[in-house]
């Protein structure tokens, strides 16, 4: 699963897919719609690759959370993020069972599983480790 260039856009819904950087800032273009925005380089973007969730012993990667949501779902979609609360920390306690309840929130928990299924519905989820990068992919980078 590459996270790359999956962008969450603050005052934005969904996730977008990095396009091209421009001068001013780059184009994105929504998973939702397929529509392509310009976005300024004021604007508050993070890549779902650098998000990391806070567990008791270590900052566990976006990457490898969603993974582990593939794996449970063996590819398949997750639970609605419309889900009860409980029903969500219940959920999310079998992905990532040493998650810090006191810094993750139940707001936390919907966007994943609302990203997730955003992901997953584009087939860009995989329950499959990525391939460590050899030297020979690097230098060809």
């Amino acid at each position: 699963m590459n996270l790359e260039k999956i962008l969450a856009i603050s005052g934005k819904p969904g996730l977008y897919a990095l396009k091209v950087q421009t001068r001013s800032g780059f184009v994105a273009e929504s998973l939702l719609d397929g529509k392509k925005i310009t976005v300024g380089l004021r604007s508050n973007v993070s890549l779902l690759s650098e998000i990391s969730m806070y567990t008791h012993s270590e900052e566990k990667p976006l990457a490898d959370v969603m993974r582990n949501i593939a794996v449970k779902e063996d590819n398949g979609p997750a639970i609605s993020h419309k889900e009860d609360n409980d029903k969500l920390v219940a959920y999310f306690k079998e992905i990532l069972p040493d998650y810090d309840e006191d810094r993750v929130y139940a707001s936390d928990i919907k966007k994943v599983l609302n990203w997730y299924n955003m992901l997953q519905a584009k087939g860009l989820v995989s329950k499959e480790a990525p391939e460590p990068k050899t030297s020979e992919a690097v230098a060809e980078e």
